[in-house]
């Protein structure tokens, strides 16, 4: 079973990672690859209750690797810890399967209870370089983690969170405004909607949107005149009343 995941885990960088030569490569230069492959012995060893052995394994591949995974951890299948250094993933995280995790990442807790106190990811996340995932609630499957955000609350299926703390990128008006941004030649990320933003943010926010109105505007406009101009042409009134006459 133990080698079956670490041919999966071989076959999954093989997959997302563009630089990934060989399976040799991976297999003997992935230190995201390592730490799981240790991580999942140090697991058995924690839940069959040799608890001191599951921990050293866990500093082992923290020295070994820069990745720090406690042993209580649950990690589904064919998760990719890119590069890794600094990742750290608390005692009650849950990982699920399809996952990417970034170098730099903490998956915390913010309280000091024996419960519950660590993030889930669901199905297919995606957590950029640097981010921190803080607290017991759920990041829902397929969504996405912008390098460098502080992530305090749940993350609804398919969503993006960003920004310090992470403000949650779901609504069409969030969408048309990253999409207009992206048009414009720059991301809009670091700009939010709260009322307490600075100055510059808001203006920079409303400039975002008047110029996305007005391309909406224009192409209703255009839309009008190709539908116009497709209709037949109407007869004149003076070639009727003669045709009427006659």
């Amino acid at each position: 079973m133990l080698f079956e995941r670490l041919r999966e885990d071989v076959a999954t960088v093989m997959d997302k990672d563009p630089a990934a030569r060989s399976s040799l490569e991976v297999l003997l230069c992935y230190p995201g690859v390592h730490a799981l492959f240790i991580h999942r012995i140090a697991n058995r060893s924690w839940r069959a209750g040799f608890v001191v052995l599951g921990r050293w394994l866990s500093h082992l591949a923290r020295f070994l690797t820069g990745i720090e995974i406690h042993p209580g951890a649950t990690i589904g299948r064919r998760v990719f810890i890119d590069h890794g250094m600094g990742v750290v993933i608390g005692e009650t995280a849950e990982i699920g399967d399809d996952c990417t995790i970034y170098q730099g990442v903490t998956l915390g807790g913010t309280a000091l209870n024996r419960a519950k106190r660590h993030p889930t990811l669901g199905r297919g996340v995606v957590v950029g370089a640097g981010a921190k995932v803080l607290g017991p609630f759920t990041v829902g499957d397929g969504a996405n983690v912008g390098s460098n955000s502080v992530v305090l609350k749940e993350v609804p299926p398919g969503a993006t969170a960003v920004g310090i703390p992470a403000r949650i990128i779901i609504e069409d008006a969030d969408k048309r405004r990253e999409e207009q941004a992206a048009k414009m030649g720059f991301s809009a990320y670091a700009i939010t909607r709260s009322t307490a933003d600075d100055p510059v943010s808001m203006a920079l926010n409303r400039l975002i949107d008047h110029v996305a109105e007005q391309e909406r505007r224009i192409e209703s406009l255009q839309e009008d005149l190709r539908r116009l101009a497709a209709q037949p042409e109407a007869e004149p009134p003076k070639a009727r009343l003669q045709r009427v006459g006659h």
